[in-house]
């Protein structure tokens, strides 16, 4: 049975106390460099650095445990990668068996987590309704539960941890948030962000690839609305649609959703890597594009944070998105 949004809100507390120890307590950075050009104090929580690679092993822990606890013997998971790896290392921990639906063209370095993980890897089209199918044929067949990658409570209160522990860090370091900045896919992290901040007055963000904005235009429309995701190189921020739970609970809570392109999210990527010495994948580096959009407070120094969600991405990418743009090699030439 579903569970409604009041019921999943202390959920994340919960979550937090129950995978203390079991999850690695990432560290928060921070970059003069950075806060220089986002006009604020940006404290990035690097997720990055996660088992996994990525967040997403926080709901997944939490969902497979409890899955576990109940007596089911395996799952089944589809994503476009960080997701089916967590769900495969959680299953590993638990003694379950996994299977994980991944897009035919998925990164091969999340495939081989999986597979590391020992999850067996089911290939199924490009789209989401494609590797959805897939999942629910296999769990009738199999009789294990599919652990949604964001429209499940317990991972969206385990996705929510990670917002909560930059909450908790910023307020210890004397530097309480003004706004929380999360990267958005299916709206999993950005409903447990929505969640973790809940009557502390922080305003939540999510961020949004150009042309992959279901939950902008969802927000707009009072009503989810799905779209045809445009190409990206955030992979993990391109599903048809934001899920039913994620958009119950952000729906009344977010404070607006930040459209990014390309170009943002590959000079995010870049700052990451020089200027805090971390590797974050594309989806990951979206929050900063996201955080260097929002206005700056003209009055006093704002304290944004930024969750980084994940670090798994192909070495190709890294050196195509590190490589020097044609037009700064015609400057270079130029000034030589």
């Amino acid at each position: 049975m579903t569970r409604t949004v009041g019921q999943v809100r202390p959920d994340v507390e919960e979550a937090s106390h129950w995978l203390a120890g079991r999850v690695v307590r990432t560290p928060v950075l921070r970059s003069p460099v950075i806060d220089e050009l986002a006009g604020a104090r940006v404290l990035l929580k690097a997720e990055n650095l996660q088992n996994g690679g990525s967040y997403k092993m926080r709901g997944a822990l939490r969902a497979v445990g409890r899955l576990a606890m109940a007596g089911h013997t395996g799952v089944i998971a589809q994503s476009t990668g960080n997701h089916a790896v967590a769900v495969a290392l959680a299953a590993r921990q638990h003694g379950l068996a996994a299977t994980v639906v991944l897009p035919v063209d998925a990164a091969s370095t999340k495939v081989d987590r999986a597979r590391a993980a020992g999850a067996r890897v089911v290939f199924a089209g490009t789209s989401v309704e494609e590797r959805v199918a897939v999942a629910d044929g296999l769990s009738d067949e199999s009789g294990h539960p599919v652990v949604d990658a964001y429209d499940h409570p317990d991972v969206i209160a385990g996705q929510g941890t990670a917002s909560l522990e930059l909450i908790e860090d910023a307020e210890r370091a004397g530097t309480p948030l003004d706004a929380l900045v999360v990267p958005v896919g299916g709206g999993g992290g950005v409903a447990g962000a929505c969640l973790a901040a809940a009557g502390s007055g922080i305003e939540v963000y999510g961020v949004e690839p150009v042309g992959c904005d279901s939950l902008a235009r969802s927000l707009a429309a009072g009503v989810r609305v799905p779209v045809a995701p445009a190409p990206t190189i955030a992979d993990g921020l391109r599903p048809s649609c934001v899920g039913e739970l994620p958009f119950a609970i952000v729906r009344d809570t977010l404070r607006g959703v930040v459209r990014v392109d390309d170009d943002e999210i590959a000079a995010a990527f870049r700052l990451i890597l020089t200027e805090l010495k971390v590797l974050a994948e594309p989806s990951g580096s979206a929050g900063l594009a996201g955080a260097l959009r929002l206005a700056p407070d003209r009055d006093r120094q704002r304290t944004v944070g930024v969750v980084l969600t994940g670090g798994n991405v192909e070495a190709a990418l890294v050196a195509r998105l590190m490589a020097p743009r044609s037009a700064d090699l015609a400057e270079e030439g130029a000034a030589a």
